[in-house]
C-alpha cells in the first residue's frame, strides 16, 4: 500500500496482515506514515498504490461509512466526542449503523422506534461496563477526566460489533494507573476475538500487549516481528533514537529490559 501527497510519499510499498484476536502494533517516529495508513484502510485517504482487503472484500477506496459497516471501528488520535451529549448518548451515536429503523420510525415513534432505542441503550451500557467507565452515564461527555473520555471513546467503537478494531494512540495523555487498565482492556477486548491494530508511542505498553509489531520508517516499512524481535532490531534503534545517540541507545536498553513481551499470545498466528 502507498499513499502520496503530491511528490511526497506518506506510506511507501506498507504490507501487513492482521487476524481474529491478534494485537497488532504499528510504531515508528513522528511522520512515519502511521495516521496515514489507518486513514487509507478506513476510507479517509484513498491509496494511490496498492490495495486494502478485509474479509476477504476489497475495500480500497471506499467511503468510511461502507468500511464501517463493514466491521472496521476505530478512534483518533484527538477525542471526537460529542461534548455536548451524556456519556451513554455517545456510545449510543456509534450504532447508528446497526440500529433498525428508518426516517419514519423516529418521526412516528413506532414500536420499532422504541425496540431499536431500548435496544441501543442496553448496548451502550454493556460496552460502559466492558470498558470499565464508573462515572455518571447521564453526564455531559465534556465534564469526565480526559481518561475516561478515552475509554467512552473505545466503548463507542465497539458498539460498533467490530471485527478489526484501530486504535491511533489510546494511551496518549494517560497517567500510569490508566495505561494499566488500557492494557488490560486491549487484552480482553482481543479475547472477544477482535482483531486490535494501534498507533502507540508508550513502547512499554506496546512491549506488553502486542503479538507482532510493524515499524515504519519514512513512510517505509522496515521491520516486522515479535517484540522480541523488534526491541533488539538495530534498524528499529536506529530509526527511533539515532546510530551515533549513546544516551539514546542506553535508553533502548533500558526499556528493552523493563519490557515484557505478551502474555500467553506471543506467537504470530500463521
Amino acid at each position: 500500500m502507498a499513499v502520496s501527497f503530491g511528490g511526497v510519499r506518506a506510506v511507501d510499498g506498507l504490507t501487513f496482515s492482521v487476524h481474529e484476536g491478534e494485537v497488532l502494533s504499528v510504531i515508528g517516529p513522528n511522520g512515519a506514515g502511521k495516521t496515514s495508513a489507518f486513514n487509507c484502510v478506513t476510507g479517509f485517504y484513498k491509496p494511490t498504490a496498492g490495495s486494502v482487503t478485509f474479509a476477504g472484500a476489497d475495500i480500497t477506496g471506499k467511503r468510511p461509512a461502507v468500511i464501517a459497516a463493514s466491521g472496521i471501528a476505530r478512534t483518533f488520535q484527538n477525542l471526537r466526542l460529542f461534548g455536548d451529549l451524556t456519556v451513554l448518548d455517545n456510545v449510543r451515536a456509534g450504532m447508528h449503523v446497526r440500529i433498525r429503523q428508518n426516517f419514519l420510525d423516529a418521526m412516528l415513534h413506532t414500536p420499532r422506534y422504541w425496540r431499536s432505542e431500548d435496544t441501543a441503550t442496553d448496548e451502550a451500557h454493556k460496552w460502559l461496563d466492558f470498558v470499565g467507565m464508573e462515572y455518571d452515564r447521564t453526564a455531559q461527555i465534556r465534564n469526565l477526566p480526559y481518561g475516561e473520555q478515552r475509554r467512552v471513546e473505545i466503548a463507542r467503537a465497539l458498539a460498533r460489533a467490530p471485527r478489526m478494531l484501530l486504535l491511533d494512540e489510546p494511551a496518549a495523555g494517560l497517567n500510569h494507573g490508566e495505561k494499566a487498565r488500557l492494557l488490560d482492556l486491549l487484552r480482553r477486548i482481543a479475547d472477544l476475538g477482535i482483531a486490535v491494530v494501534l498507533i502507540e508511542h508508550d513502547m512499554g505498553l506496546v512491549m506488553k500487549v502486542s503479538e507482532r509489531i510493524v515499524v515504519l520508517s519514512y513512510g517505509k516499512e522496515i521491520a516486522d516481528g515479535t517484540p522480541t524481535e523488534i526491541r533488539t532490531n538495530p534498524a528499529v534503534i536506529e530509526a527511533y533514537l539515532g546510530a551515533e545517540d549513546e544516551e539514546a541507545h542506553a535508553e533502548a536498553e533500558r526499556i528493552a529490559a523493563e519490557a515484557k513481551p505478551a502474555g500467553p499470545r506471543t506467537e504470530t498466528r500463521q
